[in-house]
């Protein structure tokens, strides 16, 4: 399952991520990941929490993304839900990038394959959203 939280800045995208992944902490019977960009959750999330910073990796594509999300996965099979923070920011690419749907259907596939929820934020107006990625609204 795959959920996105959109819009432009100051709209409380990461205030919903921060309360979503505290309440995660309690509730998931295994382990929760959130990738940011940047380290501007460090202090606002449980401890219990992996967090773990896209630039110390230098993920820049969603090839690379991908590889590291499987690799996640490989080395702890426990994980329930992955957090990813400012998405297209991680990648570098602008939010109506087709490569963007496409990602998003690949965690999808790959979330229920494994077990995995995803919740992912994107900065940026709904309205340069495809269809493709409102179904995940």
């Amino acid at each position: 399952m795959v959920r996105v939280i959109m819009g432009v800045k100051g709209t409380g995208k990461t205030k919903q991520m921060i309360e979503l992944i505290n309440s995660a902490a309690k509730s998931e019977a295994g382990s929760v990941v959130c990738i940011e960009h940047g380290s501007k959750l460090t202090y606002d999330i449980h401890y219990q929490i992996r967090l773990v910073e896209a630039k110390e990796y230098a993920i820049s594509s969603f090839d690379m993304l991908k590889g590291f999300i499987s690799g996640l996965h490989a080395g702890n099979y426990d994980i329930t839900h992955v957090f990813v923070e400012s998405l297209t920011k991680i990648v570098g690419v602008e939010a109506e990038d087709p490569s963007v749907e496409q990602f998003l259907d690949w965690l999808n596939l790959f979330g229920e394959k494994n077990g995995i929820k995803f919740t992912v934020t994107i900065s940026a107006d709904t309205s340069l959203a495809s269809d493709g990625v409102k179904k995940y609204f």
